[in-house]
Formats: structure tokens, C-alpha cells, sequence
């Protein structure tokens, strides 16, 4: 089996290139893997599309990744949230693109992507403007809307516990959209608190088997969201 550990952040994020997909892991600060977004800004990849559940908020993680200007379009559920002031600040300036999906949609357009299924009918969005250039169908009397499923070249998470052949435990809701996302990219990168040899995890409590990671790199200390917002942190 392959180790699949790497030495630092900086190492893992390395070949993010420009004009990326990246889907990032977190609800809201749930799980949401700062130290590798951090290791993305220093990194200067551009003109990235960011998947994400919002879109990030004060100036740290994601919001910190807008507001250095490197992400060129957010699809997400949430484009505003509490403390959310860069994105729509740049979003009404025509700094950066919005792909607004309803969050049930964006789960399941994420997860057909790693099923290898190309697009799938809804009923959400039908008689909104989430609708407009979407095909309509009607099924059984009622009418649905076809999106089409979500993949990208990279995607980052954040994990409790991993082992080196990269099989992942979360911690509790920091679970989140990171399984799917981890299934729908090429490259699946992951920071972990803790970084055991094989064997260690119980098979059982395995949540994202290693065969979907590329990348996993120990980070003990995570940084949390709301204790650097609350400080008054910006990054970089």
C-alpha cells in the first residue's frame, strides 16, 4: 500500500494550478480546513471555481482565499452568513462569480459526480429563478428541473484521525459535505489532527476509505474559525 503522507501543508497544496475546481470541505467552520486553504493563498494559485457550502467568513479560510482575489467563481448555498463580508462586498463590485445551489441540490450534485452520474432531475429550484436555463421535465404530474453533477481536479478536507494509506475519521459534524467531495475530485487532500500507521482505526468507523485520497498531512493543532475572527486574525 502507498504512504500517502506528506510533510507539510505547503507540500500537499503544490500543484493546485490556475483556474482549478477545488471543492473545500466545511459547514460553515465545521471541519473547514484552514491550514491547507492558508498553504493555497501563500501557494498563488488563480482564477480558481471554489465548491463550498458558504463562502466563508471574517477574513480567515475560505473568506481570506476570496479576498486575496484567487477565486474567480463560488458555487455554494450560502453566499452570505454571519460574519460574511468579503464575498458579497466583491460579489456586488463584479470581482467574482456566484452559482447559487440549494444546499440538498449541492450535496447530491456532488455526490453524482463521484458516482460517475452526469445529471439528474430535482424538483427544488422549479418556479424560481434558480430554474432559468436549467431543462424541465414532468414526472407523474409534477415538474423538475435537470443539473448536472459537480466534479473537481482538487478537493480539501478536514479529518479527526488518518492513517497513512489515508483512510479518514471526522470528528462528528465536521463530517459534513468532505466524504462526497473526497469521491468527486481527482486529487483528495487532507489535513488530520492525528496521523496513525495502519491498523490503528477501527475498519468499522472508517468513513472515507483511503482509495479516494491522493494526499494526507498531520496538522495537530488546527486552527478554528471563530476563536481567530473573535482575535480579530486576518489572513495572510
Amino acid at each position: 500500500m502507498i504512504d500517502k503522507r506528506v510533510g507539510s501543508v505547503a507540500e500537499a497544496v503544490a500543484d493546485i494550478f490556475d483556474g482549478a475546481t477545488v471543492m473545500i470541505g466545511g459547514f460553515g467552520e465545521a471541519g473547514s480546513p484552514i491550514e491547507l486553504i492558508h498553504a493555497l493563498i501563500e501557494q498563488g494559485a488563480t482564477g480558481l471555481t471554489v465548491v463550498n457550502n458558504n463562502t466563508g467568513s471574517g477574513e480567515v479560510g475560505l473568506a481570506a482565499l476570496i479576498k486575496a482575489g484567487r477565486v474567480a467563481r463560488m458555487i455554494c448555498s450560502y453566499p452570505r452568513s454571519t460574519n460574511s463580508t468579503v464575498f458579497p462586498d466583491m460579489y456586488r463590485s463584479g470581482q467574482i462569480e456566484l452559482e447559487l445551489v440549494p444546499q440538498g441540490t449541492l450535496a447530491e450534485r456532488i455526490r453524482a459526480g463521484g458516482a460517475g452520474i452526469p445529471a439528474f432531475y430535482t424538483p427544488t429550484g422549479v418556479g424560481t429563478p434558480l430554474e432559468e436555463g436549467l431543462e424541465k421535465r414532468n414526472f407523474d404530474g409534477r415538474d423538475y428541473v435537470m443539473v448536472r453533477g459537480l466534479k473537481a481536479d482538487f478537493t480539501l478536507i478536514k479529518g479527526q484521525v488518518a492513517d497513512s494509506h489515508g483512510n479518514i475519521v471526522y470528528n462528528k459534524t465536521a463530517r459534513n459535505y468532505s466524504p462526497v467531495m473526497a469521491m468527486a475530485a481527482t486529487t483528495t487532500i487532507v489535513q488530520a489532527t492525528s496521523v496513525v500507521e495502519p491498523g490503528k482505526i477501527d475498519p468499522e468507523t472508517v468513513v472515507t476509505p483511503g482509495v479516494f485520497v491522493r494526499r494526507v498531512v498531520e496538522v495537530p493543532n488546527p486552527a478554528q474559525e471563530s476563536v481567530l475572527i473573535a482575535a480579530g486574525v486576518t489572513f495572510p
